[in-house]
Parts: structure tokens; C-alpha cells; sequence
């Protein structure tokens, strides 16, 4: 039924400075212009040249420069610059109601939302940088950075590795001693000492510029480094490269820290910061390139080396205080198109991932399967065949699995796909790539509610799942799945545990967790579904779909109930037919348009 409350959906549908970057010699003349160097997406560019005012200059002299009908009008702005008009940016978030829990009108909600996860956010970091370091001429060292050394920047960086104390821990914090890293300039090291509030290996840089140094030496002009870096570089922490929603953190916050930095360009070094022996794994590998043309490079390559870094970078990371997106706390009833949106235009243009337009008549269903022990669709097959049988639906089943499907074919089919369906997992983090009028389907979500459906808001697209988790029963590793106990605290629910041992619980205790690790193997069941008088019932109750061997309801009056032609214990999804009545009825319409 949730699906085709999607398809509904689909048929409703009808998309560091904020001036340009700090020139420290502004006298030097204009260089010619790299046009291989700005590569992006189409829509893109003509916010790029509205902070990149020497760039749309360049592109005017330039007889050949691509970029001539961007030119026409340069008031398009990102929303985070000094001078942008608010009716130009690039979004603005949408919501429903007003929470009152968080605000008290719909504009201060938009407002808010705004500014915790579209570029509004940009705006809030970029006006917290301060400087920590202050060059007293040119050519002097700088540090810049913003609150709880969160992002940072630096320019003629000095960095001795000639010691390194590598153990088996990834973000040791007593890795860098003092003297081992700073630069040329005039420290305040009470301001830098005040950013170590949020100190941590994911939440913070400030474990590896707590030692920053005042050096009574110029490290590139006196001689002091074994290897000078000329090349813009990134320093980055990883999250968890086997895992698409830790690692997508890694890189929203890179694209993040790239508009604050206001550099978009493909040439440069991406340094991971390990303090490790190890290696990283990484099953996500080919998105670098939608950031760097070059390898990544691991912090141990230059050690036994003093090294200096004429202009770097420190990344926002992925498991900030109120960052983004790992369990971002989002004000309610909101969505936006903006900053996420941008993200994901962003990296199909430098993967060259090819978007086909929708297709006439035709809605494209993509089920993402899974060959894991545990959350499998049980009767997918029934499931596919009934879909099938639906002729507006284009159905494909696919198993990302990295080694059968390389990542830029997994995005290939997911960029499009009308409609995506999952269950709840770190696959449906693809739905960061599925077209602005597409919906997320998580066919279960193991009792984190929000995670995917925040996701599915800060991407600005449609996310729907079952509501009534009393009609959700887990089934056993092996065998039938129980009969439900019935006791005096109501109907439970039986769930295996670890161990493999069966134990009842009342329907409110199954909480799996944010990670649900042990949410297992669903079997879903018939339901009733109202017909066109009942709609209202339906949009309250989302989803009344009972697992087990539940019978389904008796029809009452006003009702018509769909089976499936299989075993009752079975997903019936043969019943979409009957839903078809409702589906294209005049009160379906009114009810979502």
C-alpha cells in the first residue's frame, strides 16, 4: 500500500568568504583562465562566478570561455555571502506546520532549519572563523579557524614528522608534540586553547593543533622543510569506509568545507589523518574523484619528514556536536532542496553518472535487495512478480554488492529510479542520489524512525515507511515465527535474540537501537485497505500491514479487503490492484495535492 501512497507522490510532482576567496596579493595580475579546472554541474556555475569575481572577469576577455550565458546574471547566490539577495539564493526550506517544541512561527521554522542543514549553515560557520595565528607580512604562516577548531585553514603549514609515534590507534591525540606543528606568525594561544571544547577524534581538530607552535623561523624561505606541498591540500578523519551512511559523512562534510573555503577545484591533495599503521579500507573509493583528480594520500607517506603546506585545510567531520548528518537534530516538518541537493548534482557531474529524464507512462521501481543473513524481504520474489504485474511500474531488483556491482553502476541505477525501496540500512543512503521528485520507500525501518527519514528531508525528497509496529513481528533464524503471547500488558511481539534463544516482549519494548544490529527477517502479511470514503484513516494510519500468521480483518462496511492469491503469511502486494480504485480517486488527489 506505501508503495503506491509513493506513486502518489510521483504523480504530484511539478528542485573563506562568502565575496571571492582572500587574495593575499592583490596587486598580482589576474592568471589565464583554467577552464578544465571548473568542473560543474551547469546550474552551478553561475554561483561560482558570483563569488569568483576575477574568474567571471577572466570569462569575460576570454573569447572561448564556455560560461558566456552565465554571465548575463551574476545575482544568483548560494545564500551564505555577505551581500546575497535573499530571493536569488539557491534554496530555501519548506515546512508544514510550526513546532512549538522548537519555534513559534513557520518562517522562524524555515529559518531554523535553514541554518541547521541547508547553506544557511555555511553562513553559520563561515562567520565563527577567527583567526588564532595572524601573519605580520606576506609570506607569514596563518591560522584561521572556526568554533571548537571544527574547520581550520592554513597557509605556509610546517609539519615534522621525523618522529612518529604510529600505534594501533587512528586518532591518537598526543600524536603531534609541541614544536612538530605551527608556523610563522603571531600565535593567540588563548584563543586556541578556548576551541578545545568539543575535543575528540570525530568531533574536532582541535587534539592536532592543540600544540601549534609560534615558530621563530620561517619554514619554507629559511630552509626548513624536507618536502614543500604547493598544491592546495585537504586534511580529512574518516568515519567508516565499508559503511555508505558513515562514509557519505565523510563527504557531504567535505563538499561542506569547500564552500566555506570557496574552492571547488579537482587539483588538489586529500591527506587521510591517521596515526595508525594501518591501511583503510574503503568500498566507496571511486567518489574521491568527484573531489580529487589525484590518490588520496595517507598521513604516514611523509613520515621521517619535515613537511609544509603553502595552503591547506582542515575538513568539517562527520560526527560533530549539531553537524551534518549523523544524528543531526532536525526541527520538525521541514525539507529543503538546497545544500544536499547540491551535493548530489555535484558529485553525479564529476563521476559523469548519466541522468536519464523520466519516462512517459512509466514509473521506475528499483528494490533494493539484500544478501545478508538478516533484514531480507522474505517473499520477494511474490513481491516482484505482483509488482510486475502492475503495468505502470518498471521494475528492477538489484544487490549492491561491491564486488558484482561497482559503485558508479550502483549509482547509475539509483540516480534512475522513480521510486527506491529498502529495508532499513546504509544502502538506502543512496537515496542522496535519486532525482528531486523521486520517493524513498524503507520497508521497515528496525525502530529508528528518524534516520532515514531525515535524510530523505535534508535531501528534499519524499520518504514513506510502516507507522504500526504492532503489526511488525520478527521471525526466528529458523522455523515459523511463533504465535504472538497475549498477556496483561497487551499483544507482544517475539524477536530472537543474538544467541539465537526466542523471547517474548511487550509490542513497546522492541527497541533495536540506533544501529539496529539484530533487527531481523520480516514476514508481512494481508491487510484491509479502505476504499475511497476511508481516506482519511489511511493517511492517519499509514500502513496496517500484520506479520505472523495474523489473519487479516473482517471486511467491514465502507472497506474492501485485498488478499494475496499465496499463503496468508505472505506480503500480498497482488492487492495493489485493489488500491488502484483509491489511488486514482478525486479524494487521493485532494488529500496529497
Amino acid at each position: 500500500m506505501m508503495l503506491l501512497v509513493a506513486l502518489g507522490i510521483i504523480s504530484s510532482f511539478a528542485v573563506v568568504a562568502a565575496e571571492e576567496a582572500e587574495i593575499i596579493d592583490h596587486g598580482a595580475p589576474a592568471p589565464p583562465l583554467n577552464r578544465s579546472r571548473i568542473s560543474l554541474p551547469p546550474e552551478h556555475v553561475p554561483y561560482f562566478l558570483y563569488n569568483n569575481k576575477r574568474v567571471a572577469k577572466q570569462c569575460r576577455l576570454d573569447p572561448l570561455c564556455p560560461f558566456k550565458d552565465a554571465l548575463r546574471d551574476l545575482s544568483a547566490c548560494w545564500g551564505y555571502e555577505k551581500n546575497c539577495d535573499p530571493g536569488k539564493r539557491f534554496s530555501y526550506p519548506a515546512c508544514t506546520t510550526a513546532d512549538p517544541a522548537w519555534v513559534r512561527s513557520l518562517e522562524a521554522a524555515q529559518e531554523l532549519f535553514w541554518k541547521q542543514a541547508d547553506f544557511g549553515y555555511v553562513k553559520e560557520r563561515r562567520s565563527e572563523l577567527k583567526t588564532l595565528c595572524k601573519a605580520s607580512k606576506p609570506g607569514d604562516s596563518s591560522l584561521r579557524c572556526s568554533s571548537h577548531t571544527r574547520f581550520c585553514k592554513a597557509t605556509n603549514l610546517y609539519l615534522d614528522l621525523r618522529k612518529p609515534r604510529r600505534s594501533h590507534e587512528r586518532y591518537k591525540e598526543d600524536f603531534i608534540q609541541t614544536g612538530e606543528i605551527g608556523g610563522c606568525c603571531k600565535l593567540n594561544k588563548r584563543s586556541l586553547a578556548a576551541g578545545g571544547k568539543h575535543k575528540s577524534p570525530l568531533q574536532s581538530w582541535y587534539a592536532e593543533l592543540q600544540t601549534y607552535t609560534e615558530l621563530d623561523f620561517h619554514p619554507i624561505q629559511d630552509g626548513h622543510c624536507d618536502v614543500v606541498i604547493e598544491k592546495p591540500s585537504v586534511f580529512m578523519k574518516l568515519d567508516a569506509g565499508v559503511n555508505m551512511y558513515h562514509h557519505f559523512c565523510d563527504f557531504v562534510n567535505l563538499y561542506i568545507s569547500q564552500h566555506i573555503n570557496n574552492s571547488f577545484s579537482s587539483d588538489i591533495n586529500i591527506i587521510m589523518w591517521d596515526t595508525s599503521v594501518y591501511g583503510y579500507g574503503d568500498l566507496f573509493s571511486e567518489t574521491w574523484r568527484a573531489f580529487s583528480e589525484d590518490d588520496i594520500i595517507h598521513l604516514k607517506t611523509y613520515d621521517m619528514k619535515r613537511v609544509c603546506f603553502k595552503d591547506a585545510f582542515f575538513s568539517l567531520l562527520p560526527r560533530m556536536r549539531y553537524g551534518l548528518f549523523y544524528n543531526t537534530p532536525l526541527v520538525s516538518d521541514c525539507y529543503s532542496e538546497g545544500m544536499f541537493r547540491a551535493f548530489s548534482q555535484h558529485v553525479l557531474h564529476r563521476l559523469n553518472v548519466p541522468r536519464e529524464r523520466p519516462k512517459e507512462g512509466r514509473v521506475r521501481v528499483t528494490l533494493l535487495a539484500r544478501s545478508t543473513e538478516y533484514r531480507r524481504i522474505l517473499n520477494q520474489v511474490e513481491l516482484v512478480n505482483a509488482l510486475k504485474t502492475v503495468p505502470l511500474l518498471e521494475v528492477n531488483v538489484v544487490d549492491y554488492k561491491y564486488k558484482d556491482v561497482p559503485f558508479l553502476a550502483q549509482l547509475r541505477i539509483t540516480s534512475n529510479s522513480d521510486i527506491f525501496i529498502g529495508m532499513h540500512g546504509a544502502g538506502l543512503t543512496h537515496l542522496l542520489f535519486l532525482p528531486d521528485w523521486a520517493v524513498v520507500f524503507e520497508l521497515y525501518n528496525c525502530q529508528d524512525e528518524s534516520c532515514y527519514r531525515d535524510l530523505a528531508r535534508l535531501r528534499g525528497i519524499r520518504y514513506v515507511t510502516w507507522q504500526k509496529m504492532d503489526k511488525v513481528h520478527p521471525q526466528d533464524t529458523v522455523g515459523e515465527p511463533p504465535e504472538p503471547a497475549v498477556s496483561s500488558q497487551g499483544p507482544s511481539v517475539v524477536t530472537t535474540q543474538p544467541s539465537g534463544t526466542i523471547q517474548s516482549s511487550p509490542t513497546t519494548p522492541l527497541m533495536w537501537g540506533s544501529s539496529c544490529a539484530s533487527c531481523w527477517r520480516q514476514r508481512l502479511t494481508s491487510h484491509t485497505i479502505p476504499n475511497g470514503s476511508a481516506v482519511a484513516s489511511v493517511m492517519n494510519s499509514r500502513v496496517a500491514v500484520s506479520v505472523g500468521r495474523r489473519r487479516p480483518p473482517t471486511e467491514e462496511p465502507g472497506t474492501r479487503t485485498c488478499r494475496s492469491s499465496g499463503s496468508e503469511d505472505l506480503f500480498p502486494l497482488s492487492h495493489f490492484k485493489c488500491f488502484f480504485f483509491f489511488f486514482q480517486s478525486d479524494l487521493f488527489r485532494q488529500w496529497f495535492w
